[in-house]
């Protein structure tokens, strides 16, 4: 198995500059990242700052959100969203080209909440971020959020997902499997696996319940990784879970 580290909700105990290091002292050299900006085009400098702290870290960028907006405010994206869309295009070239310095191959475009999204909106700007990402070969990838923490959020199941990216009908953009949203919706992650992994552009992991590491929830992870491996899933497995203090990382040595 091949695991990254999402700097956006591990090692927050630290700056963001300092994670990529500490990410690297864990024994990871693959991170990922929500868009850690405050808006979608920061300044070169604050770029600049990023891309050599992941290259002094040694360790490589394997995936990045495009702008969502507010994420802690409770935002969940532009790209659907009428009042979001221009911040969303703006973002675009800005993203890709941070991507394609760091080597990194999949982009994360995050649908927005509900009221307001508009589906024509939606495919319009994925086919302008896929027809961007293309240019460095990267991916764009569509995922599904639990409803019991984002009650706004209209893609909640992979079949939703599929539909999206189907109507997009780009050849990189591809469905990111985050198994812990799938499971809270009472999907059936080891069949989805055994049956949609070709679709898989991503895939991130937390157990269930309470969003934690692999072993504290009920999730079957033996048999997850080994499906995946059986399946032909080649990529990194985003590790995208909460942890406070020691031992984040204790169950890979299990």
């Amino acid at each position: 198995m091949r695991a990254d580290v999402n700097l956006s909700i591990l090692f927050t105990d630290l700056p963001l500059l300092e994670r990529p290091a500490a990410a690297a002292k864990a024994g990871f050299d693959a991170v990922e990242l929500w868009w850690p900006f405050s808006g979608p085009d920061p300044s070169g400098a604050e770029l600049l700052a990023l891309r050599q702290a992941i290259e002094d870290a040694g360790v490589q960028l394997v995936g990045l959100n495009f702008d969502a907006g507010d994420m802690a405010a409770g935002e969940r994206g532009l790209l659907a969203r009428p009042d979001g869309s221009a911040r969303f295009l703006a973002n675009i070239d800005v993203a890709v080209q941070l991507a394609g310095e760091l080597g990194c191959g999949v982009l994360n475009a995050l649908y927005g909440n509900d009221p307001g999204t508009d589906r024509e909106l939606a495919v319009a700007n994925l086919r302008r971020a896929a027809d961007v990402a293309a240019g460095i070969g990267a991916t764009v990838v569509v995922e599904a959020l639990n409803s019991h923490e984002n009650p706004h959020y209209p893609i909640t199941s992979s079949q939703q997902a599929f539909d999206l990216i189907d109507e997009v009908g780009r050849d990189n953009v591809a469905f990111l499997a985050d198994l812990y949203h799938l499971n809270r919706m009472g999907e059936d992650v080891l069949e989805l696996i055994d049956r949609h992994t070709p679709r898989f552009g991503h895939v991130q992991i937390a157990d269930d319940p309470g969003r934690g590491r692999p072993g504290s929830g009920r999730m079957p992870f033996p048999e997850i990784f080994a499906r995946l491996e059986a399946a032909g899933y080649r990529g990194h497995i985003g590790l995208e879970y909460r942890h406070e203090g020691p031992g984040a990382f204790d169950w890979r040595h299990q």
